[in-house]
């Protein structure tokens, strides 16, 4: 049996609530980070390969324990190489290079404006440099999300085909080398899926808005942590500033109609989207979602990272600038092609695989396309995953004060876990600090010794004299 420790807050195989989840960040702030790993998990998850999460705890002080429990670590990355996460790659960098075991980086990608200006460089180069050339220690090749991300490794030394290669978002992957979107009527009546980004333009967010408006059967589907506080527990807003084009508090028309879904989980994520007419937004994950479950969607890509998937994926988009204040969410269903992703399908599946072959790294279509067996989806078949979250504005007062009681009991015993640890840290250095003085303290009558010693001594020389 293989034992392979994965980059995850959670398993597929956990039905963690949404309390839990928001005290242990087991979303990692995103709940899109869920897709790609869950695709990853039900891909090497074999009969006889186990993957255990490592619940984002990957401390340099662990590598003695991953050594001996595991064969070998699996990082999936979104958009890593970024400054606010360059201090996450130092400790692992710090933690692959006590490693023994293989350690395999499946996907990463850079974040840069829309228009990186890749020879100007980032801040966090160095780290980025320390870091593959760690993983490139312990594998063959570095999984990249696209093509920009390519030609940003490639400025810094890495080689393209030998280092690094790009195989996109492996969430795309989840369920093998066909994609099969539906041909589905879209009216006026349509279940819509609508997920946004506050950091997109203005005139994007108006858009998707207005799409809303059109629509009026739609569904809000947000992804940020601090958006799952929102819906469970109704603040805090995400802002103190009003808006109108974007749900940040519990008086948007969104929570207040019953219309936000918090998914706390894959499979039900994937159930609702099947449900539904058409996906759209500026949400990679949202509209990823909807597509490997075979629903028509549309992405509006923001930034680098979400524009080389898009386009190494051929992902059903349009672009920000091509969005006008007249641009209407019904013209764009007339024209654009929902089957394009399944164009590229088959090709970027069956690199993908080569890029887990030339890595030695077992998965379920060693014998084909169509393995016999999924072991995760067995396994999965026998739990009942929690239903997605409605905002506290449909809840009744049982519901309301479970939800708060389940909330603060959790967050009491994470801060008093937390208060733990930081007791036995500071204990540790005050047992470290006591141990050096005492060594100082020995020194210290050592060093009188010889300097009374000396003293003597030279007084004698002199004495002589």
């Amino acid at each position: 049996m293989k034992n392979i420790i994965i980059r995850a807050g959670m398993s597929p195989l956990d039905n963690f609530d949404a309390a839990h989840i928001m005290a242990n960040n087991s979303i990692g702030g995103n709940v899109g980070n869920l897709v790609y790993q869950y695709s990853v998990f039900r891909t090497l998850m074999t009969e006889e390969t186990t993957i255990t999460p490592d619940y984002y705890d990957y401390d340099p002080s662990r590598a003695d324990e991953i050594n001996e429990k595991y064969d070998a670590y699996v990082i999936p990355l979104a958009d890593a190489f970024r400054e606010e996460f360059a201090p996450s790659l130092r400790k692992y960098t710090n933690l692959i290079k006590k490693l023994t075991i293989p350690v395999y980086v499946i996907g990463v990608g850079l974040r840069a404006p829309f228009e990186p200006k890749l020879d100007e460089g980032f801040p966090f180069d160095k780290d980025v440099k320390a870091f593959v050339s760690a993983v490139l220690e312990k594998s063959s090749m570095i999984g990249l999300r696209g093509e920009i991300t390519s030609q940003y490794l490639t400025r810094l030394g890495f080689r393209e085909g030998i280092d690094h290669t790009v195989i996109g978002c492996p969430s795309m992957y989840a369920f093998g080398r066909e994609l099969n979107i539906r041909e589905t009527k879209i009216t006026k009546d349509s279940i819509v899926s609508v997920n946004s980004s506050r950091l997109s333009p203005k005139k994007v967010l108006d858009f998707i808005t207005r799409g809303m408006e059109e629509y009026p059967n739609h569904y809000f589907l947000p992804q940020w942590m601090k958006e799952l506080k929102l819906a469970y527990a109704g603040a805090p807003a995400l802002t103190t500033e009003p808006s109108k084009n974007y749900p940040v508090s519990m008086s948007d028309p969104a929570y207040l109609n019953d219309r936000v879904r918090y998914f706390l989980n894959v499979p039900t994520w994937l159930d609702f989207l099947r449900q539904a007419d058409l996906s759209f937004g500026a949400r990679l994950h949202g509209n990823i979602t909807a597509t490997i479950a075979g629903t028509p969607s549309i992405l509006i890509p923001k930034d680098a990272r979400m524009r080389e998937l898009a386009e190494y994926h051929q992902l059903t988009h349009v672009m920000a600038n091509q969005i006008t204040a007249k641009t209407k969410l019904s013209e764009l269903v007339e024209k654009v092609d929902f089957q394009q992703p399944t164009k590229r399908q088959g090709k970027n599946f069956d690199h993908y695989i080569d890029f887990l072959n030339k890595n030695n790294i077992d998965h379920i279509y060693k014998d084909g396309v169509k393995p016999a067996r999924v072991p995760l989806d067995e396994e999965m078949a026998t739990i009942e995953h929690l239903p997605p979250m409605s905002p506290i504005s449909a809840c009744s007062p049982v519901e309301i004060a479970d939800r708060m009681e389940r909330y603060f009991s959790l967050t009491e015993a994470k801060q008093k876990e937390k208060l733990a640890e930081k007791t036995t840290i500071i204990k540790q250095l005050q047992n470290e600090i006591a141990e050096k003085e005492k060594t100082l303290k020995k020194y210290k009558g050592t060093l009188n010794r010889k300097a009374v010693r000396l003293a003597l001594k030279t007084a004698d020389m002199f004495a002589r004299k």
